[in-house]
């Protein structure tokens, strides 16, 4: 029987820079779900040699190595070259686009879970109902929070202190956890990591158009919890 609304206590833990978002979001998961800690996270994040340039991949095979039963979905099994373009990815995209590749090619062989399909938003509050989480990469320009007193700008990314001058841009990736929702209202709720002091909502549109935007490839990582 389908719930009108849920929200799991996901703790919110805050991002240290403004590149470990996806980091972030594993140990809100790991802290509900499957508890490890800091030294074993900090471990794996050795181990897999993790760098500043995180990709959603990485983050399952993360969860692969943490023995964490998963499931990541994405509309491109590798790294889409039209991303080379865009100003967020150019920076490292010459050099990550092989690591990445790589690791698509490996995930099957190293027990990392990774299906080519679009997911619906129907499939996600089912995945909720059932007391597991998601970890879901957005365009931080265009997801929209209605509880914050304002909108989250993509320069609160930026390391604290530093200010940003730039032209806003047209994507922004980031990760978020997905925490509830509320069918009625119409609402989703979900942990940025830009915070450490809050569960953010949006409209369903909202979150549809920040995980579908171009840039993203509808990447979403599902993480259960332990049977």
């Amino acid at each position: 029987m389908n719930q009108d609304a849920i929200l799991l206590n996901v703790p919110v833990i805050r991002q240290l820079y403004h590149w470990d978002c996806g980091l972030a979001c594993s140990r809100m998961v790991l802290k509900y779900l499957h508890p490890v800690s800091d030294e074993e996270f900090q471990r794996a994040c050795w181990e897999l040699r993790l760098t500043e340039s995180v990709w959603t991949i990485d983050l399952a095979y993360l969860m692969c190595h943490l023995g964490v039963k998963h499931c990541f979905c994405t509309q491109t099994l590798g790294v889409d070259k039209g991303f080379k373009n865009q100003s967020f990815y150019k920076k490292h995209f010459d050099t990550e686009e092989d690591r990445v590749n790589r690791l698509f090619l490996k995930a099957e062989s190293k027990g990392v879970v990774v299906k080519k399909c679009s997911v619906t938003i129907q499939e996600i509050q089912s995945h909720l109902e059932q007391g597991h989480v998601a970890i879901v990469l957005v365009n931080a320009v265009v997801l929209t929070c209605e509880s914050c007193s304002s909108p989250v700008k993509y320069c609160c990314f930026l390391p604290v202190g530093q200010k940003c001058f730039c032209r806003k841009p047209e994507y922004q990736g980031h990760f978020v956890v997905v925490c509830g929702f509320n069918r009625t209202s119409g609402c989703v709720f979900y942990n940025n990591p830009a915070y450490n002091d809050r569960v953010c909502c949006t409209s369903v549109g909202n979150f549809e158009d920040a995980r579908r935007s171009y840039g993203t490839d509808e990447d979403i990582l599902f993480v259960f919890k332990q049977s």
